[in-house]
């Protein structure tokens, strides 16, 4: 039961101009985007991470390397940022580079707007190519570290709207063709947890509040059992059920 935190970039050159970036380089967060990076990651400081994945996209490694400067601030340990194109932006072909307004007069914009399972961008990729993709990614990360760090570490990926909107449908059990649904503003915060039975959806979209529950609860102490000659020790609580609390449960414990 690892945990992944989804986190956008901040708002970039492009985002504030209206155009469709895409995979273009040279695309760079502005001034807003920075501060939005700097504020998520003192947002995130709280949260023991076992890793950070970034798309390999500038405006993506500039909000990952936010997210490690508020934690050096803090004194705790320099995580490395690993990069996976499976979490890239879609490959919006012709399409990136050009202006918003333009693009919405295009026959393919209201199939992206209302069927998008069935749009291909030309020169680029279909949006059911780009969720298959970037969903395999995260899970197979998502597996890695749990198998690594225990059912209780949490990670970050640093990624793109559409992507992040993509994985949350996935999560969410929606059609791709619903996804337009979900928002995912820049520099903002979604957190899916992967169980054996079924993805939990925690929170979404997400700009403010306390993150402090997401982290792992203390290790037990074991008693010593008389005649083993073994002391006293310490191992990770592993109890945390995979099935929907029936009635909607109590909420997540903090531990100070």
């Amino acid at each position: 039961m690892a945990t992944v935190i989804l986190v956008r970039h901040g708002r970039t050159t492009a985002n504030a101009s209206g155009t469709l970036a895409g995979r273009l380089p040279g695309v760079r967060l502005d001034d807003v985007g920075t501060e939005q990076a700097r504020r998520t990651g003192e947002r995130l400081a709280v949260v023991p991470l076992a890793g950070i994945v970034s798309s390999p996209l500038e405006r993506c490694k500039q909000t990952a390397k936010a997210l490690l400067d508020a934690r050096d601030r803090l004194a705790e340990p320099t995580l490395r940022i690993s990069s996976e194109k499976g979490i890239s932006e879609c490959d919006y072909g012709e399409w990136q580079g050009r202006p918003l307004r333009e693009l919405a007069k295009e026959p393919l914009w209201k199939v992206v707007q209302s069927q998008p399972s069935a749009a291909a961008f030309p020169g680029g990729e279909s949006m059911a190519t780009m969720q298959a993709r970037s969903v395999a990614a995260v899970r197979r990360h998502d597996a890695a570290i749990e198998a690594e760090h225990g059912p209780h570490a949490v990670w970050v990926a640093v990624s793109h709207g559409d992507i992040i909107k993509s994985v949350l449908a996935d999560a969410l059990g929606m059609h791709l063709d619903l996804f337009q649904r979900i928002n995912v503003d820049p520099a903002s915060v979604s957190i899916i947890r992967y169980t054996g039975t079924r993805p939990y959806v925690l929170a979404s979209n997400t700009h403010g509040g306390d993150l402090s529950w997401l982290k792992p609860p203390p290790a037990k102490k074991t008693r010593s059992r008389k005649g083993t000659g073994q002391g006293t020790g310490t191992r990770a609580t592993t109890t945390a059920s995979d099935d929907a609390p029936v009635g909607g449960g109590a909420g997540p414990s903090v531990h100070p």
